[in-house]
């Protein structure tokens, strides 16, 4: 039997109770005995309010220490933990709380007016309240509860959480994450990253998000280390932090705004060991910026909601440079042909699909879904595009759904990105394909700028001419001042391609 998350936890107490395992911005830190104590009142409470293994715990809470403390009372209660982004309206709950089913719904006091029609219409039996500093109806029912709990028999096959898709396009769908998915992926992450229990992570990450609750929080607590817990990013912040850490995680927005950031250099660095990026692809002139400026090559990794992370830059080796690594010990990765479904070869694009123990089992009620997206072996379909070169190193050219076919001619938008974020001024750019007359979709390219950087039209086109195929070539390019992203810091494409679809059908 494999090892369940609540176990990992377990083990890491038994091994060091009194080593630091939260730590506050004040300096107050919380043990990993603490923790297990506190972890047990929840769970206890969980108990009380009639919450069993498998029941769903649904929570939309700020971040905060006992926000992840409720993640792992859940799994001592046997539980599954559904977070919420705390971004979503009570409009948007709605759909989530009809799709989950939860039993219990935790939110912030100021929310559950609003969140409690919903609620009880959705079937919840209980709506209980978590503040950032601890306060509410479920920590002052967990105050009456005994910190000792028996943990509720688990095995790894047994989902411990549905975390739903970002939802850029269509509907959000509640990926069931497996005891063994977590697990697994922690202790793989740990190791390849050489974590070590003198670590201290800074984790500025939202936690309703796999980046942030599973690949930050579970390789903490795989090897016993400790996080200094922001309650979200603030460059300065984060600075600030940097010499009472050793290890960052972030999206590609945060290197872009600490590099912002006047103070940022080898000097507020020195005693970092790593800088992890992933969420989104980081460009090559961000990746090298950050390392002329603090000494340090950011390690950029790919993962996804529904298989957490499945590729590495290595610790020791080379950190390319818009590559996303190399798979992970354990995870088979292989590029596959869409039209055909026969593997490619070394170098070609085709659709990035993985198998392994980090994969997830599938979506939350949606079986065919499931079965759709998942090949005959056991291969899940990223959906994602991308080739493997000579050396085994993975580079992601998009998504399947962001493919542009203009005139008959695969286009691949990272490609121009990569080609448009190098000309001197760019920030970064988004290429998109949009309704055309003639070829089908044109070539629309979405260019934010730096500060007083004299470009136009004419020029960022007379820069791509010399090095990019006449077909790849933006028909149009139009300028911002930011593009739209998500709340992980994806760039959200489909609200561009709704924003320039007219532009080749004008009149």
């Amino acid at each position: 039997m494999s090892q369940t998350l609540s176990q990992m936890f377990a083990s890491t107490v038994k091994a060091a109770p009194d080593a630091p395992f939260i730590v506050l911005p004040g300096g107050e830190a919380m043990t990993y005995g603490a923790a297990a104590e506190r972890a047990g009142r929840l769970a206890n409470a969980l108990g009380e309010l009639g919450v069993g293994p498998g029941d769903r715990i649904a929570a939309q809470i700020p971040k905060c220490r006992d926000a992840l403390l409720l993640y792992l009372g859940a799994m001592r209660a046997g539980a599954v933990y559904v977070p919420l982004n705390t971004g979503y309206t009570a409009a948007e709950l709605d759909y989530f709380l009809a799709d989950a089913r939860p039993s219990v719904l935790v939110c912030a006091a100021n929310a559950r007016e609003k969140l409690e029609p919903s609620a009880r219409a959705n079937g919840v039996d209980h709506v209980l309240t978590l503040g950032p500093e601890g306060e509410g109806s479920l920590p002052a029912l967990a105050l009456e509860c005994s910190p000792s709990v028996s943990d509720a028999r688990r095995v790894g096959d047994d989902t411990a959480a549905i975390l739903y898709t970002s939802g850029t396009t269509g509907r959000s769908k509640g990926a069931m994450l497996s005891h063994t998915n977590l697990v697994s992926n922690a202790h793989t992450l740990a190791e390849i990253w050489r974590f070590e229990a003198s670590d201290r992570l800074l984790h500025a990450l939202p936690i309703y998000h796999t980046h942030g609750l599973f690949t930050a929080t579970n390789t903490v607590m795989a090897r016993g280390a400790s996080m200094l817990l922001l309650p979200g990013f603030d460059a300065e912040q984060v600075v600030d932090a940097l010499p009472k850490t050793s290890v960052f995680m972030g999206v590609p927005t945060y290197y872009i705004r600490l590099l912002q950031c006047a103070r940022l250099d080898k000097a507020s660095a020195a005693g970092m060991r790593l800088f992890i990026s992933g969420s989104a692809p980081l460009s090559p002139d961000t990746h090298n910026q950050f390392a002329e400026r603090t000494g340090h090559a950011v390690l950029e990794r790919y993962g996804m909601t529904e298989t957490n992370m499945n590729t590495s830059n290595p610790y020791d080796g080379a950190r390319l440079a818009g590559s996303v690594g190399l798979p992970l010990p354990g995870t088979e990765l292989r590029i596959v042909d869409n039209e055909t479904g026969t593997q490619c070869g070394t170098g070609e694009v085709g659709v990035i699909e993985v198998r392994g123990p980090n994969v997830f089992a599938g979506y939350w009620g949606q079986e065919g879904l499931t079965a759709r997206e998942f090949r005959d072996d056991g291969f899940f379909v990223t959906g994602d595009l991308g080739r493997v070169d000579e050396s085994g190193y993975v580079w992601i050219e998009g998504r399947l759904k962001d493919l542009i076919i203009s005139g008959g001619l695969n286009v691949y938008p990272a490609e121009i990105e990569s080609a448009i974020d190098a000309i001197a001024g760019v920030r970064e750019s988004a290429v998109i394909g949009v309704p055309h007359p003639d070829f089908g979709e044109g070539v629309t390219a979405v260019v934010a700028c730096e500060d007083d950087a004299p470009l136009d039209e004419g020029v960022v086109a007379s820069a791509l001419a010399a090095g990019l195929a006449k077909f790849k070539q933006p028909k149009r390019i139009y300028f911002v001042e930011t593009l739209p992203r998500n709340a992980m810091g994806k760039i959200q494409k489909t609200l561009l391609r709704e924003t320039y679809r007219d532009t080749y059908l004008k009149d």
